[in-house]
């Protein structure tokens, strides 16, 4: 039986970290191209609205790094205070670390929660923290706010270009055909990872290896250069990992812009 070809990591983690460990144990070689990195942020604005936790009804996590940089500063969530949280690894972490998630939407990207709130019939007179990524979408702060919701956005941490990426290892492994698939999971590292490898040896690799992506926000990222990206079955790092499998299995599934 023919080796399988690895599959490319590009969020910000290790070669023993989450994803890289999912692929792993389902018998896939892996390639770290961690095209993004997250840092540490001012959380002055976060600090002082975790310091008046009554001024909030509900407080948003959209990734596992805000569920981090709050939970670093509160070991619980404050009386009066639901938690949401957009996707079941988000989730997941929140309960590891003993919160509680009140709403959880089965649609894992920004339109879900909204839609969520919008069905409960919440939305009007909320008060909402949502701690975020300095590249956070306006998406979701926009819709609750249409809902009739007061948002209060505030950086919980930076998400900024990788210095670490090898991009002429990267450029060999793209000229030898040696990717079997890429995966996103994000926005930035789709676009990160095209500034790095620049649009040409872009376009070349995902002519010749699937994109499988974790969700449908980072899949229009991928959509709007022109791109045919897998969606993961589950909008989790165990369904991404699935879903390249299948992919790696069929072969290249992008197209050329």
């Amino acid at each position: 039986m023919k080796p399988l070809k690895p599959v490319v990591v590009t969020r910000a983690e290790e070669r023993d970290g989450p994803l890289s460990t999912e692929l792993k144990s389902l018998g896939l070689p892996v390639l770290i191209w961690a095209a993004v990195r997250v840092l540490p942020a001012d959380t002055t604005r976060l600090d002082e609205a975790l310091r008046r936790p009554e001024s909030f009804d509900w407080i948003v996590f959209t990734s596992r790094h805000g569920v981090a940089a709050v939970t670093a500063r509160l070991s619980a969530p404050p009386a009066g205070m639901r938690t949401a949280a957009v996707g079941r690894a988000t989730a997941a972490v929140l309960q590891q670390s003993g919160w509680p998630v009140d709403l959880l939407p089965s649609e894992p990207n920004a339109g879900g929660l909204i839609s969520a709130f919008a069905a409960s019939g919440s939305g009007r007179g909320l008060r909402i923290l949502y701690p975020a990524s300095s590249r956070a979408l306006p998406t979701i702060a926009a819709g609750l706010t249409q809902l009739g919701a007061e948002v209060t956005t505030v950086e919980a941490y930076r998400t900024v270009s990788s210095t670490a990426l090898n991009v002429e290892d990267c450029r060999t492994c793209i000229t030898r055909d040696a990717v079997g698939a890429v995966t996103f999971a994000s926005p930035s590292a789709v676009t990160e990872l095209e500034s790095a490898l620049g649009k040409d040896d872009f376009a070349r690799l995902l002519s010749r290896a699937p994109a499988v992506v974790i969700g449908p926000t980072t899949a229009r990222a991928l959509t709007e250069r022109g791109y045919t990206p897998t969606l993961a079955e589950s909008a989790t790092l165990r369904g991404l990992a699935r879903t390249s499998l299948h992919a790696v299995c069929a072969g290249p599934a992008s197209r050329y812009p």
